[in-house]
Formats: structure tokens, C-alpha cells, sequence
């Protein structure tokens, strides 16, 4: 029996049931932390990535959680900083799904203490506290190195996209499809300022005219539907307005002259379908992206992220209302809008110019007055 009452179920491997009480008793813990968070309405990717990270802390020290320490969690997450090289976000992120974990499973409520205690003469403790936790301390986490193209960088990118195409197309070989295929994703994440995942979600049914800008034809809306979302949260909804005026070529052309190379199936919706699934997938479409930007001799600040850094920046630096590119992306605060915005240093003197010139233009003025 488990805490509350409730008979833990046996786990099965390999069709025979394992009747080790210390697996028995972590896999309940499990299964009794998933409910806990499907009660609070977590989605069902975020319950997942937490019980992966606490399944990889088990791995890694080979040790039940009612005899957990710092001390084990201290040695894991120096390993992931050390030789893993992993993000400082994910650092943090890891160590929060741990916490949660060790939250519940030390909660009274839930009762997992005493059953461990009669079990195992011991009981689990928190192990991530604020003395080895990351502080979130600041908005912007990403690594300085990370930036946005240039106007330069940014159509020198595009052509050499456009160039891959051509060239396959020329020496006969299959690739061409895949490399236009590519090629209009990287243009379509800049032209709405999409993240990679976002970019990839898109069907072709996501599209619709805006009333007040006729000139993008069927092209005039960008509807997201798998936004990045709040922790826990469903993916966030948010309608995005063309605002280039290649934007709706390229789609149109990709939509009704390209895209039927794929053959897709009636019910196939993907904008860009995959040779081997019903769309194409993140880890390609960063190879891609980083042989690119290789080939170009480009800095390694640039990555597929950088494409919104730049719709971001290049709307700010064409005269577009800060209120209206913040909603454009989706972000809740223009804080965060801000953080993106790497305007060069020309449109900086441009800007100082116009705020000089007015200032002059307004001094003969104040003098006489005085």
C-alpha cells in the first residue's frame, strides 16, 4: 500500500513484473507527482521534461530519492555546468524540475516521507535550496555572442540559401527541394518574426487577408498557433500582419508551385513537409542553418533565433511603433521587447542627427525670446 491508502502498482519489465521495493516505491512517486501536476492543469510536455530530468538525477547517482542529498545534487549539476557545457537557463531549469519533485515528495500531505521512513528507515529532503540554486537575476539569459544580422548579413544569408537551390538544380541532383524548402522557412521566420518552432507549425491554412493592406493578397495575416507559452500553459495564439512586400511572393509560389513536389496527402496540412514525416524537424533545420552560416564565414552570435532578433530590429529601425512590433512577436512586456532590439549603430547616429537638427533648428528661436 502507498501513502493515502492507494495500492502501488508493480512496474513491468520486459513483460515480468519487477518486485524490487526501492524501483516499486520511485515509480509511484512518480506517478503520484504526474497527478499532482495534471490537478494543476501543467501540460503534458512540461510534466514530461520534469520527470526526465529527475529520471536522469536518479541515473546519475544511482541513488533513491529518500536518501537524496546536496551534496549528490551539488556534484550533478557541476557536472552539467563543467562538462556539459549546458546553458545557464538549463541549469536553472533543470534544478526547478528537481525542486518541484523534491517538493512534493516531502510534503506531509502526500505522506511519501513516512512511507519511506517504514520502508527504508530513511526519507527524502529537499536537495535544491536557494544555497545551490541559480538565481534568476536578470531578464535576458542568453549569451552575449548572440545578436542580430545586419541588413547585409541577413540578404547575404537569403542568397546563399537561394544559391543552394540553384546549384542542386544544376548538377541534377534531389536536393533541391529540400534546399527551397529551407530557404523559404528562413524568410518566412524573418518575415514574421517567428521562433523555430513556431516557423515549423505553420500549415497552410494559417494564413488570411488583412482588410487593410489588400496589396498581400491571401497573405495578409499570419495566424500562430503554437506560440511559445507561459510555464505549464497551452501554446500561446497571436496573429501576426505582413508587413514586407516579398512576403506574400514567396509564399504564394512556395504554396502553389513548390510544396506539390511533396505529394501531400489531402489531409496533409504542413507548410514545410518533410521526405520522411509530416513535417520538417527542428535539429534540421539548425544543421542547415549553421552549415550556412559556416560556408558564409559568419559569426557564431548568429543562429536561427537571430532571424527574429532581426525582424525585431529592422522594424524598430524602419520607423514601426514599438507598441505594434511588441505585439507583432508576442511579447507580454515591451521590457522584453527591448532586449532583441540591437539597432546598428548607423540608425543610432541617424537617430542622434534628427534629435540635434531639431534642437538647432529650434535654438534661434529661444534666444530671440530671451
Amino acid at each position: 500500500m502507498g501513502p493515502g491508502g492507494n495500492v502501488v502498482v508493480l512496474p513491468v519489465v520486459a513483460g515480468r513484473v519487477v518486485r524490487d521495493p526501492a524501483l516499486t516505491t520511485f515509480e509511484a512517486m512518480l506517478d503520484g507527482w504526474r497527478s499532482q501536476q495534471l490537478a494543476r492543469g501543467l501540460a503534458f510536455s512540461t510534466i514530461s521534461a520534469r520527470e526526465q530530468v529527475v529520471r536522469r538525477f536518479q541515473g546519475y547517482c544511482n541513488e533513491w530519492p529518500w536518501v537524496w542529498t546536496m551534496v549528490l545534487a551539488d556534484e550533478w549539476f557541476t557536472d552539467l555546468r563543467v562538462h556539459r557545457r549546458v546553458a545557464h537557463s538549463t541549469l536553472r531549469s533543470v534544478q526547478g524540475a528537481l525542486r518541484q519533485f523534491c517538493w512534493y515528495v516531502t510534503d506531509p500531505t502526500y505522506g511519501w516521507a513516512a512511507e519511506c521512513e517504514a520502508r527504508f528507515g530513511t526519507h527524502p529532503v529537499q536537495v535544491v535550496t536557494e544555497a545551490n540554486a541559480v538565481a534568476h537575476v536578470q531578464a535576458n539569459e542568453s549569451r552575449p555572442t548572440k545578436r542580430a544580422f545586419t541588413h547585409a548579413e541577413l540578404q547575404d544569408f537569403l542568397d546563399h540559401a537561394d544559391e543552394q537551390v540553384l546549384r542542386a538544380q544544376t548538377l541534377g541532383r534531389k536536393g533541391w527541394l529540400a534546399a527551397y524548402r529551407d530557404a523559404v522557412v528562413f524568410k518566412i521566420a524573418y518575415s514574421y518574426g517567428l521562433r523555430r518552432n513556431e516557423v515549423r507549425m505553420l500549415d497552410v491554412t494559417d494564413f488570411g487577408a488583412n482588410p487593410h493592406g489588400p496589396g498581400f493578397g491571401a497573405f495578409g495575416v499570419a495566424y500562430v498557433r503554437h506560440g511559445k507559452a507561459m510555464r505549464g500553459a497551452p501554446p500561446k495564439r497571436r496573429s501576426v500582419l505582413t508587413v514586407w512586400d516579398w512576403t506574400s511572393e514567396v509564399l504564394a509560389e512556395w504554396i502553389h508551385e513548390i510544396r506539390p513536389a511533396y505529394r501531400p496527402g489531402p489531409r496533409d496540412r504542413a507548410l514545410f513537409p518533410s521526405e520522411r514525416g509530416e513535417r520538417i524537424g527542428l535539429s534540421g533545420l539548425n544543421r542547415t542553418f549553421a552549415r550556412y552560416r559556416r560556408e558564409l564565414g559568419l559569426s557564431d552570435g548568429l543562429d536561427m533565433h537571430s532571424l527574429r532578433r532581426s525582424y525585431v530590429t529592422h522594424l524598430i529601425e524602419s520607423g514601426f511603433d514599438a507598441l505594434f512590433v511588441q505585439q507583432q512577436v508576442g511579447h507580454e512586456h515591451a521590457s522584453t521587447t527591448s532586449l532583441y532590439t540591437c539597432v546598428s549603430s548607423d540608425f543610432r547616429t541617424r537617430t542622434l542627427t534628427r534629435a540635434l537638427t531639431k534642437t538647432l533648428d529650434q535654438l534661434p528661436s529661444t534666444l530671440e525670446e530671451r
